[in-house]
């Protein structure tokens, strides 16, 4: 039985592997896609912290100013630890080989992004994610650290609330598989791509892991806040970096002006963007001011991108924008050592709330949040996984997912899934979207347990065991409506408007609402409270 299995290998996950090999645990991480395909990649503009180098900044202003983003939801105890050691991790980062972009006199160079006093957003040009995660990925070559690929998260096996085992699709032959192991770790990611076709998340971020916890009796909190990019691009939904409007691009409305300070939080931006949008308006992001030798020089990827999709030379032109679901500050609820409430199961990365990002998340905070919480959930499970005594191998459990997944592919398919996924996705974006009020939601609420009353009648055409990608979508369209019905729930109940969770029937912050969502599997109900922040 291995000490660690770490669920997921983005940087959260590959981080938790090098931190369990330094912790001389046996690791194995396995995940749905192969390593280098994970949301990290597409993180663009940097990564958070204070430097020795960092002019005019402080840990203490680095906390006030999440905490503050947060709008009083962070958990101080777990902040101060992300703030006091984030000098430290983009040092670990430095030492194994990122190559953070220099200023001119050799320091790691920081950007500003919106909502913070000070540059403190270090950066690798714009491909600040995809140089975290390839780096990281090489060092667990060099490592040794196991690796399996294409495997689809179906279960969590427990007993006495402690988990023992995972139960996976083995996409490539069908097969379903059972991995033992004295700790779990939780990094599969967020659940921003339920927002299907209005979100810059990849088509395989649906949520999985935060699923499969949820329905193994882990607590979830915070899911209602669900952060809005201000700029993706017009019908495309893909992701302009914060970087764009730190390095001095605009935002213009179809006259030409500015109407908003484009460094305020993503929320502000991301709701001034879409009322714009609401008036009949459009809205674009100018950095013809800049000229190309510094667009090319600091954000080269965001370049290629507009050029490659829609054919504008941004040096040149200015470039049609509009806000898209890019990020989820709920998640696995998790305490100060990245514990779930089920023993030796961990979380971290954005499958997790770790008590940092409260009702919104300040850009640069997550790619910082990854790392950090990874090493930290590794650390605490490998001193956990020497205290578990070995037990026998249970494969009742095995054979009866065995069993479910039989029956899903002899199901007929009188309805089509692919179908309501996209009307989902549409249905999340007009009714639990940027702007939220008690009617829409009822209406959301409403749809969403109709369609899971017809999943009984839906079914997949593809029939084989190798390779059935129908299969793998189906499986994660009923987490995609499970979250989708939590999401709206959390949406539903908080009563308030507080950061990215903005609803016109109560437009103010209420202080009965101080306090974290909670949301709980009993008898097969959604059950959703509030708790103080511990």
């Amino acid at each position: 039985m291995i000490d660690i299995l770490i669920i997921g290998s983005g940087g959260a996950g590959l981080s938790a592997a090098l931190k369990a090999k330094e912790e001389n645990a046996s690791v194995l991480v396995v995940s749905k896609t192969h390593t280098t395909h994970s949301q990290t990649c597409q993180a663009q503009g940097g990564i958070n912290a204070v430097l020795e180098t960092t002019e005019n900044d402080s840990i203490e202003n680095y906390e006030k100013d999440t905490y503050k983003a947060s709008h009083k939801l962070a958990n101080k105890k777990s902040l101060k630890y992300f703030c006091e050691n984030s000098k430290q991790t983009i040092n670990w980062l430095d030492s194994i080989g990122v190559p953070f972009s220099r200023d001119e006199n050799n320091n790691i160079a920081q950007r500003k992004f919106g909502g913070t006093k000070a540059k403190r957003t270090c950066y690798s040009s714009d491909y600040t994610g995809h140089k975290i995660l390839h780096t990281l990925y090489d060092q667990c070559i060099k490592n040794s650290i196991d690796f399996k690929n294409e495997h689809l998260l179906l279960k969590l096996l427990t007993k006495n609330n402690t988990v023992t085992s995972a139960l996976f699709l083995d996409i490539k032959t069908g097969e379903i598989v059972q991995i033992d192991a004295k700790t779990v770790i939780l990094a599969t990611g967020g659940y921003g791509g339920i927002y299907h076709n209005f979100t810059t998340n990849s088509y395989a971020t649906t949520g999985d892991g935060i699923a499969v916890a949820f329905k193994a009796g882990a607590k979830l909190s915070n899911m209602e806040f669900i952060q809005f990019h201000p700029t993706s691009l017009l019908n495309k939904n893909i992701l302009i970096s914060e970087s764009a409007r730190g390095e001095g691009g605009y935002l213009i409305d179809s006259k030409g002006k500015r109407f908003i300070d484009e460094l305020k939080p993503r929320d502000e931006v991301a709701r001034a963007i879409y009322k714009k949008y609401e008036e009949g308006d459009k809205v674009y992001l100018d950095l013809t001011h800049l000229g190309k030798e510094k667009i090319e020089e600091v954000i080269p990827q965001e370049r290629r991108l507009v050029l490659d999709f829609l054919k504008i030379k941004m040096e040149e032109e200015v470039i049609p924008i509009t806000p898209s679901a890019h990020y989820s500050m709920g998640g696995i609820l998790t305490d100060e050592y990245a514990q779930t409430n089920i023993e030796n199961l961990f979380a971290c990365g954005e499958c997790a709330q770790s008590g940092i990002h409260g009702a919104n998340r300040l850009g640069g905070n997550s790619l910082l949040e990854i790392v950090t919480f990874g090493r930290l959930a590794a650390k605490n499970a490998a001193k956990k996984a020497k205290e578990v005594k070995c037990e026998e191998k249970n494969e009742n459990n095995l054979e009866t997912e065995k069993k479910r997944v039989a029956k899903i592919l002899k199901k007929e398919k009188n309805e089509d899934f692919y179908k309501s996924k996209n009307i989902i996705g549409e249905l999340l974006f007009n009714k639990v979207g940027l702007f939220r009020e008690k009617n829409t939601l009822e209406e959301a609420l409403k749809y969403l347990e109709e369609e899971k009353n017809k999943i009984k009648s839906m079914g997949i055409e593809d029939k084989s065991k190798e390779y059935n990608k129908n299969l793998v979508e189906y499986l994660e369209f009923e987490n995609i409506l499970l979250l989708c019905q939590i999401v709206t729930n959390c949406a539903y109940k908080r009563e308030e408007s507080r950061g990215a969770h903005f609803r016109t029937d109560f437009i103010k912050e209420d202080k009965k609402f101080d306090k974290i969502s909670i949301c709980k599997l009993e008898n097969s109900d959604i059950i959703t409270t509030f708790e103080e922040i511990k």
